[in-house]
C-alpha cells in the first residue's frame, strides 16, 4: 500500500475485517511487588492465537489492523478500568503500518481521549522481527516520545536493529529476548551476557523488561542479578479481556517501597 493509499484508509477510517480482541499479561516489578504494565496481545474473538490472525495481515490492510489493534486495546483497557492501576497500557504496533507518525497516530489519540484514557499511561513497543527503514523507524519514536507516550524495544537481541538502533535512540524500556533469560539458571554463559546487558541498559538510563520467565529457577536467577521488571508464564498467564492478578500479588500485601520485601521473600512466595 502506497503513503497516499494509507492516507487515504486514515480519511476514510479503514477497519480490519477479521474480528479481533485482546488478552493481557501483566509485567511485575518484583521490588516493589506491583504491575508494572500490562501488555496488550492479539487474540481472536474465537479464542485463536495471534499467530492465525496475523497470518491474514497483507501489504494491502497492515494499517487498518495497526489501528484496529490500538483502538481495541484502548477501549478493552479502559473497560478493565486499568488505568486505575496506575499500570502502564503496553501496545504493540508494526513500524511499516506507520507512514507518517503525526498522521497516524491521530485515532490512537482521539480514542484516548473518547475513552478517557490517559495518553501518559500507554507505552508502544515494537519488535525487532520486522525488518524496517532505521531512519523511518527514528522518526516514529521520536515523534512518539514528544506526544508523551513510553516507548519499548521488544525482543531485544534476536532482530535486525540491535546496538546500532540502541546508539541512535534510548527508549524507556527494553525487553529482552526470551531466548536469553530460558534456562539461564544452567548457562553462565547467559547469566555473563545479561549481567552486562543489565549493565550497559542502566548507564543508558533504560529500564529492563525480562520476558518469557516460567521457572522458578530462572526467576531466582533474575532476582540475583538485580532485575526488577519481569513477565512469563510463572507470573501470570494472558487472560482474554482480563487483567490476570499475579499470584505474588495475591498472596503478598502491597507495601510501601521503603517496607519491600528482599528478592529473596519473593522468590519465596512463588516457590
Amino acid at each position: 500500500m502506497t503513503d497516499r493509499m494509507k492516507c487515504q484508509a486514515c480519511r476514510d477510517g479503514a477497519r480490519f475485517e477479521l474480528p479481533i480482541t485482546m488478552a493481557f499479561q501483566p509485567i511485575l516489578d518484583v521490588r516493589k511487588n506491583t504491575i508494572f504494565a500490562y501488555e496488550a496481545l492479539l487474540r481472536g474473538v474465537d479464542g485463536a492465537g495471534a499467530g492465525a490472525i496475523l497470518s491474514q495481515v497483507t501489504d494491502a490492510n497492515r494499517y487498518a489492523f495497526d489501528q484496529t489493534c490500538r483502538v481495541t486495546a484502548i477501549e478493552l483497557a479502559t473497560e478493565l478500568d486499568l488505568a486505575r492501576e496506575n499500570s502502564y497500557l503496553s501496545i504493540n504496533f508494526l513500524p511499516n503500518a506507520v507512514y507518517e507518525p503525526k498522521a497516524c497516530i491521530k485515532l490512537t489519540l482521539e480514542t484516548a481521549m473518547r475513552t478517557g484514557f490517559p495518553v501518559e499511561r500507554i507505552m508502544f513497543e515494537f519488535t525487532e522481527a520486522e525488518r524496517v527503514d532505521t531512519a523511518h523507524l527514528l522518526n516514529i519514536l521520536h515523534a512518539y516520545r514528544n506526544l508523551g507516550f513510553k516507548t519499548a524495544i521488544d525482543d531485544f537481541g534476536a532482530g535486525y536493529a540491535g546496538l546500532d538502533l540502541l546508539a541512535k535512540f534510548q527508549p524507556d524500556i527494553v525487553k529482552l529476548d526470551m531466548d536469553l533469560i530460558r534456562d539461564i539458571d544452567q548457562s553462565s554463559v547467559k547469566r555473563t551476557i545479561l549481567r552486562h546487558s543489565l549493565n550497559m541498559l542502566h548507564d543508558l538510563g533504560i529500564d529492563t523488561v525480562c520476558e518469557g520467565v516460567e521457572t522458578q529457577a530462572e526467576f531466582d536467577v533474575l532476582c540475583d542479578l538485580g532485575v526488577d521488571l519481569m513477565q512469563g508464564y510463572l507470573l501470570a498467564k494472558p487472560e482474554i479481556r482480563a487483567l490476570p492478578v499475579p499470584e505474588l500479588i495475591k498472596t503478598s500485601s502491597r507495601q510501601d517501597v521503603d517496607d519491600t520485601p528482599s528478592h529473596l521473600d519473593l522468590a519465596d512466595e512463588l516457590a
